[in-house]
Parts: structure tokens; sequence; C-alpha cells
């Protein structure tokens, strides 16, 4: 079981709560919805002083498509969607600031922009820490334990951070596979079977070829562990494990490494459970590997 300490310590970050969980849900949101959640994000802090029709108006939508935002988010209205919006916020002023502040833009120079970029490394992990699902993450760790074969999945960008995850894990636990190919990981998700695990990354959830793994492997009745950015997308619907990482890209930050970092994060979470679980066989493979390749070093 995860510690205790992981329950307790995520209060910490208790004022990104509901922006993180709007974020979160964004690709559930109907167009006129996505205006409402832009705006949200963006000015937070003014948004508390406003009605329903002035949040309309901002966000040139109508009163129905707030409505309809807040049933998404599932609050009871509007009032109650600005209570659990001010009790997140409260506690520090992270959430007052514009989201634009914390962007990359075209006018900064190298100082503010290496500030900025670290800010966005930091909220990534500080955001993935707060989305945990202690009931989702112990029984990943579950499915993992249990597994005949691990096999990581990712394209593109993704693909790293599976081959990361391949190599760190393989320090501890042979049984564990990832190829860059992507028509070998098609093929070796066709023919996995209720004895695998799967673990699928993902930031958009909406490659087309992960998502084709992704179903590939849960017809060969494998257990598939997906983590990607968005509670809801194409990918999720063959989720049997959802584990959320949190990363907010702007303009100019396209590709950056705060999605891997968020997952890394994640990775880093699952070895180390996993290493405490199996200790003692962990650490006998681990010698192994290490004995390996100690000559490959000065």
């Amino acid at each position: 079981m995860l510690s205790d300490t992981l329950r307790e310590s995520q209060v910490i970050y208790m004022k990104e709560d509901y922006l993180t969980k709007i974020r979160s849900a964004y690709n559930q949101f109907t167009k006129a919805e996505k205006k409402v959640a832009d705006y949200i994000l963006a000015n937070p802090g003014k948004v508390l002083f406003m009605s329903i029709s002035d949040l309309a108006e901002a966000c040139s939508v109508g009163d129905t498509s707030v409505f309809r935002f807040c049933k998404t988010m599932n609050v009871k209205g509007y009032q109650d969607f600005k209570m659990k919006l001010s009790l997140s916020m409260r506690g520090g002023s992270d959430g007052l600031a514009d989201a634009e502040e914390k962007n990359i833009t075209l006018e900064d120079n190298i100082s503010e922009l290496a500030k900025k970029v670290l800010s966005e490394n930091v909220a990534a992990i500080q955001e993935t820490y707060s989305l945990i699902d202690l009931k989702q993450m112990t029984r990943a760790m579950d499915i993992l334990s249990e597994a005949k074969r691990i096999v990581f999945f990712g394209i593109g960008a993704s693909m790293l951070t599976a081959m990361k995850a391949m190599n760190k894990f393989l320090h501890i636990e042979p049984k564990v596979y990832c190829s860059e190919v992507v028509n070998i990981q098609l093929i070796t998700a066709a023919t996995m079977d209720q004895n695998d695990a799967a673990v699928i990354f993902s930031y958009s959830g909406a490659t087309k070829d992960t998502v084709e793994i992704a179903r590939l492997a849960k017809e060969s009745e494998a257990m598939t562990i997906v983590i990607t950015r968005f509670q809801k997308s194409p990918l999720t619907d063959y989720a049997d494990i959802l584990l959320l990482c949190g990363a907010n890209e702007g303009a100019l930050q396209s590709g950056s490494t705060s999605a891997e970092i968020s997952q890394l994060f994640l990775v880093d979470i699952m070895y180390s459970e996993y290493y405490r679980r199996h200790f003692k066989r962990c650490e006998n493979f681990r010698k192994k590997a290490d004995k390996a390749i100690e000559d490959k070093t000065y």
C-alpha cells in the first residue's frame, strides 16, 4: 500500500485542485464550454466576482452554456461552482495570477524565459501529484506485480517516456519490454494475453496509433494502464486503470519537457513502490544489472 504521507500531503496543493480538475476535464467540454473553461483558467480571480450573466457575456456564450459547464464539472450550479473555486484558491495568490503571465511570450528575455520554464516544470510535477488517485495507483501496482510480462507503449515523444520507463524497470525486473518501432508495438499489443500488463503513455490520448495499440491490447485481454493528461479521450475508453499527469503547454511551449517530466514522475512513483513491494528480489536483480555494466563507466 502506498504511504499515507501521500494522502496527507496532497493538502499542500489544494489551492490548485479545482483549476487542475478543469484542465483534466477539458476534452469533455463542448466548444462553448471550452470558451467558459478558457476564461476561468485565465481569470480565476475575476470569476469569483462575476454573475453567471457576466461570465457568459465575457465568454461570448449564453447563460445555458455556463450552466452546462457547471453540470459537466459535477457541481449543483453556478454558485456552488464559485464556492469550490474560491476554496481551491484559498491559502495562496497563485490562482489569482493571469495565466498569460506564466506562458512564454516573444517579448520574454532569457531570464524571464528561464523562470517560466522552471515554474512550468515544477507546476507539472505538483499538479500530477495532486491528481494521484490512490486507489487507481494501488490497483496499478497490483497489476504490475501480478503480470507475467509488462510492456510499455508510446508513440512520438511518449515513446521516449516508454523507453525510459522500460530502462528504469529493467534494472530491477526482467519481465519488462518496449519497442520504439510502431509496427512492433502494434504486433506486441495484438499478441498479449490476460497475464500481461500494458502501460500506455500519451499526453493527448488522441494519437491514432496509440489508441489502436490500446484497443488491440484490450482485445487481447491484457490489463491496460493508461498515463495521460485528460480524463476523457479516445484512449481512455480502453483503460482499466487511468493515471493522470499534469502539464499545460502554451503557444511557444508545444513539445516542452513538462509533459514528459509529469509522466516520468508517475513512473518514479511506480518504480519505487514496485521496488519496495518486492525488495529482496528486485535488489538481487539490481546487483546483477549493476555488475553487468560496471566496466562501462570510468
